[in-house]
């Protein structure tokens, strides 16, 4: 396994893995690896010749400065999983100098709302960090194709504005949401919670089915309302948003229509551990 600090490391082996003709695969992450991770990583040892992991923990995506602090970090660990999968898959570990070198500073992007909806109303400037450092990634790496999450459902919709806006070569590739056994989203933030916690916090993605068996037949608000209510009866839980929306243009739906394509998200504070999770209603 090949583990690089610097960027100037990485060019040399992009450049001479492009001048073979090889297929690059980036798996961007923020290290504390996890079950979801690991799909994302075999999916791309599976579809590329090449297969990088990034592991960053990205400053200028987090509005809340004790929430960046608290983010769990284990490289050593991360590198000990990925090396389970292959040996021969190449991990870029920068430092933030490196990233960002005298000023941790986010670009400003147009996506178009995108990123205005859902997350992006309660974590300010939160896409234009993922969009600076994404756009970092992808000029280094140039990926054939990038792997992400369908649990961050918003951020692969602001991914791809910034793949149109900067006209990379690279296809998104989104593979679906790795679950705990009792349903809950596997996340890197799950380890900050407590085994009982962890186990009651299935309720989000028992609202969600929930929804999803009802949404067709019951009004909107009071169908939110109830699993609002569900989840908020829990110690420690307090709903931040629940909301059906299109799933292109993430704008908020009231009612059920044949013509649109309805996905539902939810945030929910757990001991004030931000979990997220969504659903395609249809």
């Amino acid at each position: 396994m090949i583990i690089c600090s610097l960027k100037s490391e990485v060019g040399n082996h992009i450049n001479k893995d492009l001048l073979l003709g090889k297929t690059i695969g980036l798996v961007p992450t923020m290290g504390s690896l996890h079950n979801g991770h690991l799909s994302l990583i075999k999916s791309a040892v599976k579809m590329c010749d090449k297969v990088w992991v990034s592991i960053f923990v990205n400053p200028t995506q987090f509005n809340n400065k004790s929430d960046l602090k608290k983010y769990p970090y284990d490289l050593k660990k991360d590198i000990e999983l990925i090396k389970n999968i292959s040996e021969k898959i190449y991990v870029f570990a920068p430092k933030t100098k490196e990233m960002y070198e005298d000023e941790i500073k986010h670009k400003n992007y147009d996506f178009q709302g995108v990123d205005s909806e859902l997350e992006g109303k309660y974590r300010k400037n939160h896409f234009n960090g993922v969009g600076t450092i994404v756009s970092k990634l992808f000029f280094l790496f140039k990926p054939t194709k990038a792997f992400f999450g369908e649990k961050d459902f918003q951020q692969t919709q602001v991914i791809q504005k910034l793949i149109e806006i900067e006209n990379h070569k690279t296809q998104l590739v989104i593979c679906p949401t790795v679950r705990e056994k009792n349903g809950l989203a596997m996340s890197s933030r799950n380890s900050l919670l407590s085994d009982e916690l962890k186990e009651k916090a299935s309720i989000i993605y028992e609202t969600l089915l929930h929804l999803k068996s009802n949404f067709k037949t019951q009004e909107f608000n009071a169908l939110i309302n109830e699993c609002v209510n569900k989840i908020d009866s829990n110690n420690c839980f307090k709903t931040e948003y629940f909301e059906i929306v299109n799933s292109i243009s993430l704008k908020k739906l009231n009612s059920f229509s044949e013509k649109n394509s309805h996905r539902a998200f939810v945030s929910v504070l757990v001991d004030n551990v931000r979990l997220i999770d969504n659903i395609l209603l249809n």
